[in-house]
């Protein structure tokens, strides 16, 4: 699927994928029509049974399953890791209290730094698959540093520093999983066996109904909505970041400090 198509809203996105499907079962339907009007090709053509269409659509639903799950996973992995994040950076943010003045002031200043690159610089990257873990988030690197340098007085503090350590390690962890996941697609060896799997059904359905243009063109009809749909329920989740249906930063936004 063609990079252009993701960035397209849900309407477009479906009238683009509507009209390629059904354009190829047309096409489909009126060489195999057209084929049928000769004599050994349509005996050949009614010499098919019509047993050969239950494997042939139990072999697309399966590759459509597969395909969904790796999408939906991925999907589901990319918001989880926004919300760890988001969940590290608050509680950085309340155990950061426990040194209160510049120490204090420092790590909410760096984690308001790195909130609003996220928001501005990595989303907008991420959207179009460009961001890279080779640079590691330098407002929570500071943030780590100046965490490594207190200097605890009571227990409390000691404890306090702990945690705001681990819990930044695991924010910049998340950080890097978001950023992986976004490089996440459907690959074109994945969408091409979907597509060839339909378009030999579709041949099928045609060839089993070449005496009956009607109930051919109601079957291939219906068959080509089933697969346009699947192909733009991939297509709107394929990437995690990108498009209209997409993980946003909100979660990252409602932890930012003031």
């Amino acid at each position: 699927m063609g990079d252009w198509v993701h960035y397209l809203p849900i309407k477009w996105m479906a009238l683009v994928i509507f009209t390629i499907v059904y354009l190829t079962a047309i096409v489909i339907f009126t060489i195999v029509m057209t084929l049928a009007k000769k004599g050994e090709r349509a005996k050949a053509f009614k010499g098919l049974t019509s047993g050969l269409l239950s494997p042939l659509g139990a072999i697309f639903g399966l590759l459509v399953v597969f395909i969904v799950f790796q999408v939906f996973s991925d999907f589901d992995r990319a918001k989880m890791a926004v919300d760890r994040e988001a969940s590290a950076i608050r509680t950085v943010v309340l155990l950061a209290i426990s040194f209160p003045g510049e120490p204090e002031n420092q790590i909410r200043n760096r984690i308001r730094r790195h909130v609003d690159e996220s928001v501005s610089l990595e989303w907008p990257a991420m959207a179009k698959q460009a961001a890279t873990v080779k640079v590691a988030a330098p407002a929570l690197s500071e943030a780590l540093r100046v965490a490594l340098f207190l200097t605890p007085r009571n227990d409390g503090q000691i404890l306090a520093r702990n945690e705001i350590v681990k819990e930044l390690e695991i924010a910049m962890d998340a950080r890097r999983e978001r950023i992986n996941l976004s490089r996440s697609t459907v690959n074109w060896v994945k969408w091409m066996c979907m597509f060839a799997q339909a378009v030999c059904t579709l041949v099928a359905i045609a060839m089993i109904h070449s005496d009956n243009r009607a109930a051919a063109a109601i079957a291939m009809g219906i068959f080509a909505t089933g697969v346009a749909v699947s192909g733009l329920l991939i297509a709107s989740h394929d990437r995690p970041f990108s498009g209209q249906i997409r993980v946003e930063p909100d979660v990252l936004l409602h932890v930012r400090p003031e």
